[in-house]
């Protein structure tokens, strides 16, 4: 996924009010709007700085020097690479020197995690418990431990539909370096998937170990860590005393403060569109905005879309959404209940939400048919700008 905000730094124009309701499948209304595919800027300007009043004096037409100009804020970005996608921060400050060195601070921290949590390093951590899979449990670090214990949650919350244990179509499903085009022999699919189970993950919180029961079996971090990655990062910037800032992962972001007195606007990639254009907006503060989307990675074959989020209980890419926007309290939660929310599809996933009384968490569809489904409290600031694309 790919959120941008106006490039002009421009409020975006007022648009109809949504009338979809809780659950309500409507088709995404509105005019067509050209838009970045990663770009995010400030919404809003600045005033320009005047100059000091000459001096009373016998009618002398020399004016005083110019005051020199304050520092005005402004938008600072910088942007890099990690956890196998691209990283971007964005700063709403007046001190370009200050940012540069928070954003260098943010990319080492992506990337000391990446080394932990990849699956990608021989040596990291995931990597060591997948090798001793079926042999003995690996002792992990707090942080590696606290990820693989919240996925396990989410796993049992939603008996199965989120499982880390679906590293066991790697290599087989080839959607990352690896992607070839090439479709997996159905019989290797239904090998791998009695691999997969949340169920035969064993932690020891005591001793802060992971062990995978059966031999072959293999997990992988890749639907939760950038989320858990872009909230360090948060915390990072916001102990250095950053107040306006987006930090993005890949699909995840997280957007604190505002642009002086107006809100970040961010945008919702068109799935189906060709170069990347958006087709809504909506103002986000001090929440997490993050998507997941069929369009990432991923190829069509024979008049099919195969991408990289797995149903795990049939091995198989889901097919019942295009897109997944969820707006939540941090990028932890969106991430891995992206995920979820994708798999299942509006109409199951509404059910879940209310089943598992998740709070402060909105989600926007573009379900298998390319209608929009929203849900009640987002709806409100939601302002869609065109239709999104038709396609396979």
């Amino acid at each position: 996924m790919t959120v941008t905000t106006d490039e002009m730094g421009r409020t975006p124009r007022p648009q109809l009010p949504l009338r979809a309701a809780l659950g309500r499948i409507q088709p995404a209304l509105a005019l067509a709007l050209a838009g970045a595919l990663a770009g995010i800027a400030c919404a809003g300007g600045c005033g320009e700085s005047g100059q000091a009043a000459p001096p009373p004096g016998s009618g002398s037409a020399e004016k005083a020097p110019a005051a020199p100009a304050a520092p005005r804020e402004h938008k600072v970005e910088r942007h890099g690479k990690a956890m196998g996608t691209a990283i971007s921060v964005y700063f709403w400050i007046d001190d370009d020197a200050r940012a540069a060195r928070g954003a260098d601070a943010v990319f080492a921290e992506m990337k000391r995690l990446d080394e932990v949590m990849t699956t990608w390093l021989p040596e990291s951590e995931v990597s060591r418990v997948n090798a001793a899979a079926g042999d003995k449990p690996v002792a992990v670090s707090d942080e590696t431990f606290a990820v693989i214990a919240r996925a396990q949650d989410i796993a049992v919350r939603t008996r199965g539909v989120f499982d880390i244990t679906v590293g066991a179509f790697k290599g087989l499903w080839k959607f990352d370096q690896d992607m070839d085009g090439t479709l997996p022999d159905p019989a290797d699919v239904k090998k791998r998937l009695a691999l997969v189970g949340y169920q035969n993950v064993v932690l020891d919180p005591a001793k802060h170990t992971v062990f995978l029961k059966k031999k072959g079996m293999s997990i992988t971090l890749g639907g939760i860590a950038k989320g858990y990655a872009v909230d360090r990062c948060v915390e990072l910037l916001r102990k250095q005393g950053f107040t306006s800032f987006m930090v993005q992962a890949g699909g995840d972001m997280y957007v604190a403060g505002k642009k002086g007195a107006d809100p970040w606007v961010v945008g919702i990639r068109d799935p189906r569109s060709a170069d990347g254009r958006y087709f809504a907006l909506a103002p986000i503060e001090d929440h997490s905005f993050s998507t997941s989307g069929d369009y990432e990675r991923g190829f069509v074959k024979d008049g099919v879309r195969y991408h990289h989020i797995l149903d795990p209980r049939t091995g198989q890419p889901a097919h019942a959404s295009r897109s997944v926007t969820i707006r939540a309290r941090d990028a932890f939660t969106a991430d891995a209940w992206s995920k979820v929310m994708f798999i299942l599809g509006p109409q199951e996933a509404l059910k879940l939400i209310q089943r598992e009384k998740l709070e402060d968490f909105e989600v926007i569809w573009v379900d298998d048919k390319n209608e929009v489904v929203v849900t009640d409290k987002i709806e409100k600031v939601l302002k869609l700008q065109r239709k999104p694309t038709p396609g396979i």
